[in-house]
């Protein structure tokens, strides 16, 4: 055995303590269904012995796969880009594959294209577009053409794999809260309305209030900050003529509760809010903000699971959605008569 020695076992080492060819143990690591159980089970037993670790380049020479998936991230510094990317490294990782992301940086088209060249580089095996705006899936779709491809994005699209959380749903949610808490008046701060997630939102907003007979006032388009946020609340919404508020994310929501404090509005007995994303320390704005759960994990992991599915030649949903979940909490309260 190589224990002791410093160095890593080989693949032949492996086989000669469990006697057999090194392409038996090859085959074990690699699952081909023609090695008997009893052959496998001791190639296993004696891998775990030494601890053998197969060598990746070697297994892509073998199996043409490099077992990596190639990221494109569109606005990575955003909460809702940046947790589906950790949701995506996390479940690729226990499914056995690697990440290799980039970020799309401020040139948007030049960018895009390079991203794609360098990820085709690194011999990855498909591609995934976290993609908040129709511009990068335009942008990116003929550069991944004849490779496996997912977009992350609430756009419906015939040409690649989708997968999402239902945003529409989870607008129609927080405002459904709302009029069932007696809220009739209920202003939306929008994020910006080149983002799909955006449109999404104010589009479940409308919905949910024209589905009670109710005459939206004009949304007032925020760029997803809490400064953004701060400003609406505090230089915009002079008469407060309306009793509720649902934001397009918790920090704008953080941002409004900021603004009408200033202004003595007092939140939730004056004006109620919901936010959306349930940001970890929503929890702990003060009131604690009611919002809309996006579940990246299942997003992560529905996503990692249509893409293998996609490089083995199966045959995964070509639209995946993740439905949302409404949080309760103290920023939302009755109408007052």
């Amino acid at each position: 055995m190589s224990e002791g020695r410093g160095t890593p076992p080989s693949m032949r080492e492996v086989a000669a303590l469990a006697g057999v060819s090194h392409q038996t143990v090859s085959r074990v690591i690699n699952g081909h269904p023609s090695i008997k159980a009893t052959t496998r089970d001791r190639v296993l037993k004696v891998i775990e012995e030494v601890q053998y670790r197969p060598n990746s380049a070697a297994r892509a020479l073998v199996t043409r796969r490099s077992n990596r998936i190639g990221v494109v991230v569109d606005s990575a510094v955003k909460f809702g880009p940046n947790a589906t990317l950790r949701a995506v490294e996390d479940s690729a990782r226990e499914a056995g594959y690697s990440v290799t992301s980039v970020t799309v940086a401020e040139d948007r088209a030049l960018s895009a294209r390079s991203a794609v060249d360098h990820l085709l580089s690194q011999g990855i095996d498909a591609l995934c577009i976290i993609a908040p705006r129709s511009s990068s899936v335009d942008l990116l779709r003929a550069s991944a053409e004849g490779l496996p491809t997912l977009a992350v994005t609430s756009a419906r699209d015939l040409s690649m794999l989708t997968a999402s959380v239902d945003q529409r749903r989870g607008a129609e949610l927080a405002v459904e809260h709302l009029l069932g808490l007696g809220h009739r008046d209920i202003l939306h701060v929008a994020g910006p309305m080149d983002w799909l997630d955006a449109r999404g939102r104010e589009r479940g907003w409308r919905a949910a209030l024209e589905a009670a007979d109710i005459e939206p006032r004009p949304p007032i388009v925020g760029d997803w900050t809490a400064d953004s946020g701060f400003s609406v609340a505090r230089d915009h919404l002079d008469p407060v003529d309306f009793t509720a508020i649902f934001c397009a994310n918790d920090q704008m929501a953080l941002g409004v509760f900021h603004g009408l404090s200033v202004r003595g509005v007092r939140v939730p007995e004056d004006v109620s809010i919901v936010g959306f994303d349930d940001l970890p320390e929503a929890r702990h704005f003060r009131p604690a903000l009611t919002t809309v759960r996006q579940d990246f994990e299942t997003l992560g992991q529905r996503t990692v699971e249509a893409i293998i599915a996609a490089i083995e030649g199966g045959h995964p949903p070509m639209r995946t959605v993740i439905e949302p979940e409404l949080i309760v909490r103290e920023s939302t309260t009755h109408v007052r008569p």
